[in-house]
């Protein structure tokens, strides 16, 4: 081996070093990167120096942690953004409730004080119809939410499956290159990396890597969404228990559409989308429908207890929106079912599943959405169910099969239907039936309902209230909690893996001049070959 062929292994050797360096700094600011280190290897004894490998700086362990860390957050991020602004809505001293229903009860008071005054009269019509507008416009902000989050589950769902196809072709790249020369190329595994860590923003995800060098990308109990060169998309669907709710669908490998439950997804902007909605949105809303549904009854009943000015038996003051339930899209039986409310005291603000066990009987399993509480009801003679302060009406319970099932949401309408049935002052039932028409006992009634614990026998109006606010408060002071605290976590990985994988510009400055010391090193080596070769012709 020559002198001449030493230097040039280590001109070589240098000028690929530089080259390295060179594209660490030019991609110092590409997302996704990895920085790369020049492997050098001896030849054998005495015959220079060779270039093993190019290696990029990725740890696996870390990148995988990270990308768990991140989808966390990114969860956090989206709930926390959405709670919030129910937080906002409930908390606002001047547009709130609270002040209005005190307002309502306060203008109660006035016509206990003066019955026969028409102003007092107009003065409860007008806070009732301010009060029933004021519950219509928070469940109206409540259900643009709904759709506002439907939007944007249908927009994570694209990104989604446009992350898992281009990874998915990027595997296919991957395993063509480690056919062809035995690796793929740093360039290909850094995009294809980078990919996975965006996709893990959006969803959970779990990945593993093959023999091949491609990566399976699975979600929730193991369904692959990449695997190899293929990928299987997501869909957002009509849910078969409420046709109202979005859900997430999966498409397999058969082809078939399969609707995924909320629990599926734990994390990323998708799942965090997900858990406000059923943790948050959908209680909120149906917390307000409870407490509109309670205020109401309380009011109607004491009214139609009464009479008018005029001495005509009261009517009910305030209407709202009915019990909701839904036939599963999958029941095999044709049986319909009516929901209407029954003992208000005994209506709560869950929603409810009712799965048929029993059709020959008319019984039926049903379970509490949230705490998962369940329990047993048989129809009655009359094909009626008493549950929950609501009364459900099988029509043709002969078509009732074994295994269907139907969803009950008993208070989810009931604010956005809220509203004043009465508009004329004289029709106040201010009097009682046994006082004649000109005295205030029922209108005394009517304000004593304000300290009554109307709403689930447990809470006052005000109660129930105070208690929505504070609870939405605590929901959102703790996901801020566990977003700053999972943020930390982010960034300390952040900070493990670009010490790692990061390219730091005063390192490959100081890189730059040693490889070109080494490379005028090596230049010098030849220069001397030269130098002695020319000394030994001249010796002949």
């Amino acid at each position: 081996m020559s002198i001449f062929s030493i230097g040039l292994s280590g001109l070589n050797a240098a000028r690929n070093a530089l080259y390295v360096a060179s594209n660490n700094i030019s991609n110092v600011n590409t997302p996704g990167y990895n920085r790369e280190v020049v492997m050098l290897s001896e030849k054998g004894a005495g015959r220079g120096v060779q270039v093993a490998d190019i290696q990029r700086q990725f740890n696996r362990y870390v990148a995988q942690q990270l990308n768990a860390a991140n989808s966390r957050t990114s969860g956090l991020e989206a709930y926390h953004g959405q709670v919030s602004q129910i937080d906002n809505l409930l908390a606002d001293q001047d547009a709130g409730l609270a002040p209005l229903m005190q307002n309502f009860f306060s203008a109660v008071g006035d016509l206990a004080a003066h019955p026969s005054d028409p102003a007092a009269r107009q003065g409860v019509v007008g806070n009732a119809n301010t009060l029933a507008a004021q519950f219509r416009s928070f469940d109206r902000y409540l259900s643009d939410m709904t759709d506002g989050v439907n939007g944007q589950l249908h927009d994570q769902v694209t990104q989604i499956n446009n992350l898992t196809g281009q990874i998915a072709h990027m595997n296919r790249q991957v395993a063509l290159a480690k056919a062809k020369v035995g690796k793929a190329p740093n360039s290909l595994l850094n995009q294809r990396d980078h990919l996975v860590a965006e996709l893990a923003r959006h969803v959970d995800i779990n990945a593993t890597v093959q023999d091949n060098g491609t990566y399976n990308i699975s979600i929730g109990n193991g369904q692959p969404l990449v695997s190899g060169n293929r990928h299987f998309k997501l869909e957002t669907l009509r849910s078969d228990a409420d046709p109202t709710r979005i859900a997430i669908g999966y498409h397999d490998s058969g082809g078939n559409l399969i609707e995924l439950t909320d629990e599926t997804f734990s994390g990323g902007t998708l799942g965090g989308l997900l858990k406000f909605r059923d943790q948050s949105l959908i209680p909120t809303r149906n917390k307000l429908g409870q407490l509109a549904a309670s205020f109401a009854a309380g009011i109607n009943q004491v009214q139609t207890a009464g009479v008018d000015i005029e001495g005509n038996a009261g009517q009910a003051m305030f209407a709202v929106g009915q019990p909701r339930v839904y036939s599963n899209a999958r029941n095999t039986g044709t049986a319909s079912m009516s929901a209407s409310f029954g003992d208000i005291s005994q209506l709560t603000s869950s929603d409810y599943t009712l799965q048929v066990t029993d059709a020959a009987t008319g019984t039926f399993k049903v379970t509490r959405i949230g705490t998962r509480q369940s329990f047993t009801a048989t129809l009655d003679a009359g094909n009626q169910l008493h549950l929950a302060g609501v009364t459900l009406t099988v029509a043709n319970p002969a078509q009732l099969a074994d295994g269907d099932t139907f969803e009950l949401q008993p208070t989810r309408a009931a604010a956005g239907g809220m509203d004043n049935l009465i508009q004329d002052g004289s029709l106040i039932a201010a009097a009682s039936t046994s006082g004649g028409s000109g005295n205030n006992e029922n209108a005394l009634a009517l304000e004593k309902l304000q300290r009554q614990d109307l709403v689930g026998g447990a809470a006052t109006v005000s109660q129930a209230y105070a208690s929505l606010v504070g609870d939405v408060g605590n929901q959102t002071s703790t996901v801020q909690v566990n977003l700053k605290a999972q943020q930390g976590l982010s960034d300390q990985l952040t900070k493990v893996q670009q010490s790692q994988s990061g390219v730091s510009l005063d390192e490959e400055a100081a890189n730059l001049i040693r490889y070109q010391h080494y490379y005028q090193a090596n230049a010098q080596v030849i220069q001397a070959g030269a130098s002695i070769l020319d000394t030994i012709l001249r010796l002949r």
